[in-house]
């Protein structure tokens, strides 16, 4: 009598989800090797800290085993919440810590030094599988930097940033924050989805709360309600 084994493809087993109910069913993961931007609410900081904290676990429990390098680009970066997410999950704050590495930048010149000058050795020092940078492209709305400097400086790093992902096989994931009054916010947005490979798109209506996958290279696009029962989401929504 034979039997017939059901192998799942390697790429499913190893992709990082955000692990919640419905939002799986459009979008089932982060793979290694992309470049993902989050954006369209201040909430996006609250999920990364989420993600922050998931990536540590073992894979067996849905995280990445790993170390995760984060690059603090707008002061999003609250240690309250680290330590609530991880009790949530049942895991010691203090270990959770030892294995973030946080990088901050006060200004334009900084972050773009923490990225082209000095992500890859830090990726390698820490054998992380995970980097998060917090609102990349807020310094560069900055009107006192040069327009055409500010984006061509910015083209430059993300094309750095999609390129480093798919060479290290990293996950590498973006926020960017919300700078509706500012002008230069809605052509910076579109460079940022241009050079992504993933975009996540954040909304809030007065009845529901969703999450757009607006590109992807083989997954239907589509939009999924975040469910608000779970304890770990409204803590992130809450934000």
């Amino acid at each position: 009598m034979s039997q017939k084994l059901i192998v799942k493809p390697t790429m499913a087993q190893s992709l990082f989800s955000l692990s919640m109910p419905g939002v799986d069913e459009i979008f089932p993961g982060f793979a290694p090797g992309d470049f993902a931007m989050l954006y369209g609410s201040p909430s996006v900081n609250s999920l990364t800290s989420l993600l922050c904290i998931r990536a540590q676990l073992p894979v067996q429990f849905g995280g990445l085993g790993s170390n995760v390098v984060f690059i603090e680009g707008g002061n999003t970066f609250r240690l309250y919440k680290i330590t609530r997410l991880a009790q949530i999950h049942q895991l010691n704050p203090r270990q959770v810590l030892e294995h973030l590495f946080i990088s901050r930048a006060f200004t334009t010149y900084q972050l773009t030094s923490l990225i082209l000058d000095k992500l890859e050795e830090t990726v390698q020092k820490y054998n992380a599988k995970l980097v998060v940078i917090s609102d990349i492209g807020g310094f560069f709305l900055d009107n006192d930097i040069p327009h055409e400097e500010a984006q061509r400086v910015y083209s430059q790093i993300l094309s750095y940033l999609s390129s480093f992902a798919k060479k290290n096989q990293i996950i590498l994931i973006a926020t960017y924050l919300p700078y509706s009054d500012n002008k230069r916010n809605y052509e910076f947005q579109e460079i940022t989805c241009s050079k992504a490979n993933t975009v996540l798109a954040f909304s809030k209506t007065p009845y529901t709360r969703e999450v757009t996958l607006e590109k992807h290279s083989h997954l239907m696009l589509g939009t999924a309600e975040l469910p608000s029962e779970n304890l770990t989401l409204t803590d992130f929504m809450g934000a």
